[in-house]
């Protein structure tokens, strides 16, 4: 683009040139001495168009390298974020698993705990149920004397057992 515009001025004066070398006379030292200047900022002008094209290329590059670096941190933070994510869900997991086996240490320490008392329970419960039974043969024993002895009887109408 830069060197059709160049060839393009470059063009423009050519013509301008030729058209007035038709209308002058005569090609004199002057007009060449002015072709050559002409040429001499031309090719200035194309340098410093190329320094330019130089520097936009590096700028460029430049702007890519930034691009890839750009690209490379976040796919470092995106990296970050899911360490921590795994960390969040590692710690998540390890306190559910100390919750849980402190409440299964809670459950088989109460059972264990208990199992004494319900087995002496147990066998209070049926030293109870033979005492009871002996006691009824008691009962059972002292009506049958209540029969034949008045005071007894008296004592267990008392107590409400006759």
């Amino acid at each position: 683009m830069k060197r059709f515009v160049n060839i393009l001025i470059l063009s423009i004066m050519t013509t301008g040139l030729c058209a007035s070398l038709t209308f002058a006379d005569s090609f004199t030292q002057k007009d060449r001495e002015l072709l050559i200047r002409l040429e001499e900022r031309l090719n200035g002008i194309d340098k410093r168009f190329e320094q330019i094209d130089k520097r936009f290329e590096l700028i460029d590059k430049r702007i890519e390298e930034l691009r890839h670096d750009m690209n490379k941190r976040f796919e470092q933070v995106d990296k970050r974020f899911q360490e921590q994510n795994n960390l969040m869900i590692a710690i998540i997991t390890a306190f559910a698993a100390i919750v849980a086996a402190t409440i299964g240490f809670a459950l088989w320490d109460r059972r264990t705990m208990t199992r004494p008392f319900e087995d002496k329970i147990k066998k209070i419960e049926s030293d109870i149920s033979i005492g009871n039974k002996k006691v009824e043969k008691l009962i059972a024993a002292l009506q049958e004397y209540a029969k034949k002895n008045e005071e007894v009887a008296k004592i267990l109408r008392a107590f409400s057992l006759l």
